[in-house]
């Protein structure tokens, strides 16, 4: 008995093209200051896919344009202000709330801050007139500075021919 072949037919002339660029937006956060040169991250990166948009934003928190803390010790600010980081590379892009379909966040103690990341991130998210609401996962984690209680990663989709 033979075994069944599979007929692949070969595609022609047709190429698919993936641009890469990477993300940033030096008004609202640069966080790669102390890190060692050249950085070994970028911020987000945008893909361009046979008119699809994908951004993919690297893990964010509540750190400012001079890649300090800002609002050490009050999560609920520190969620915030990453929230606003986070719109802010969006926006570079031409991106908004509405373009996102996943999150993840990072808690540092998820035992102890989570209700108060939900009220925050469930507010947030009606101010944003989501519906439906990105997936999501949040995860405990040590993050990369002792003084951050918070840090999200995002992924927005669009159609850029309607932008």
């Amino acid at each position: 008995m033979s075994t069944p072949q599979l007929a692949v037919e070969p595609i022609e002339n047709e190429t698919e093209v993936v641009t890469k660029k990477a993300i940033t937006n030096h008004s609202v956060l640069n966080e790669a200051f102390d890190y060692a040169k050249p950085s070994s991250f970028s911020r987000g990166l945008r893909l361009d896919i046979k008119g699809v948009t994908i951004l993919l934003i690297s893990g964010t928190a509540s750190i400012d344009e001079s890649g300090k803390t800002v609002h050490e010790g009050d999560f609920r600010a520190q969620t915030l202000r990453t929230y606003q980081n986070i719109t802010g590379l969006l926006a570079a892009e031409g991106a908004t709330w509405k373009d996102v379909v996943r999150t993840t966040c990072y808690l540092r103690d998820i035992e102890r801050d989570y209700a108060a990341f939900n009220e925050t991130r469930t507010q947030f998210f009606k101010e944003q007139g989501l519906d439906p609401l990105p997936a999501s996962t949040g995860i405990q984690a040590i993050l990369c500075r002792p003084d951050l209680l918070v840090e999200m990663e995002a992924m927005a989709i669009f159609d850029a021919s309607k932008r």
